[in-house]
């Protein structure tokens, strides 16, 4: 099983919010870095099934708990993952300022 973690970098798992999209959402844009650093919240981890993979734009569609999550990784970062692994998401969010 292969175990995905986001790390120091944080996705955020809410409605409209950067680092994750829902199926439909192409207008993604990565967030420039905080000034100050700001309060984590929501911190919780799903596991689920990579059911789609762009290598190239670093979208990755997991499944978890029935729901469909399209999520965005630096492309390096995933470049050993393929479609069917089973990986843990790591998720969190902070207001923005």
């Amino acid at each position: 099983m292969k175990i995905l973690s986001i790390g120091a970098a944080i996705a955020a798992l809410s409605l409209g919010a950067a680092g994750v999209a829902t199926a439909g959402n192409a207008a993604m844009t990565a967030s420039p870095p905080a000034t100050h650093a700001a309060a984590v919240l929501g911190k919780h981890s799903m596991p689920g099934k990579v059911t789609r993979i762009d290598h190239r734009s670093g979208m990755v569609h997991v499944n978890s708990y029935g729901m469909h999550l399209v999520v965005h990784f630096p492309p390096s970062s995933i470049a050993g993952l393929k479609v069917g692994d089973a990986i843990v998401l790591h998720l969190g969010y902070s207001k923005a300022h």
